[in-house]
C-alpha cells in the first residue's frame, strides 16, 4: 500500500516537472539571478566611480540625509539600472543581427546554383 502510494506521488511529480515549462522556468529564474548580479555590479562600479565623486565635488554626497533622500537614490538606482539592462540588450541583438548577416549558405541553394551552372555549361558546349 505505501509503495503504490510512493510510486503513485513520484508519478505525479514527473507528471509535475514535465507540465507547464517548469524546466524552463528554473533556467530562467537561474539565469535571472545571474544577470541580476551582472547588472548589480555594473550599477555598483557606475555607482563608485561615476556618481559618488560627482555628488561630493557638487557638496550633496550626504543625500541619505534629506527627507526624500532614499527615494532619489532608489529612483537614481531604477534609471542606472533601465539603462544598464537596455544597454545589454541592445548589444545582444547587435550580435544576433550580426549573427543572422554571416549565416551559412543553404545547401539546398548551392546543389540549385551547381546544378544551373552544369546545365549551362553542358549548353554552351553542345553535349
Amino acid at each position: 500500500m505505501a509503495r503504490r502510494r510512493a510510486t503513485g506521488f513520484l508519478r505525479d511529480f514527473q507528471e509535475f516537472i514535465k507540465r507547464g515549462n517548469v524546466v524552463d522556468l528554473a533556467v530562467a529564474v537561474v539565469l535571472g539571478g545571474a544577470f541580476g548580479q551582472i547588472v548589480d555590479a555594473i550599477v555598483t562600479l557606475v555607482m563608485d566611480a561615476v556618481l559618488t565623486p560627482v555628488l561630493s565635488n557638487l557638496g550633496i554626497d550626504r543625500v541619505k540625509e534629506w527627507p526624500a533622500g532614499n527615494l532619489l537614490i532608489a529612483i537614481i538606482n531604477f534609471l542606472i539600472i533601465a539603462f544598464v539592462v537596455f544597454l545589454i540588450i541592445k548589444a545582444l541583438e547587435r550580435f544576433k543581427r550580426e549573427e543572422e548577416t554571416v549565416a551559412p549558405p543553404d545547401p539546398q541553394q548551392q546543389l540549385a546554383d551547381a546544378a544551373n551552372r552544369l546545365a549551362a555549361a553542358l549548353e554552351s558546349r553542345q553535349l
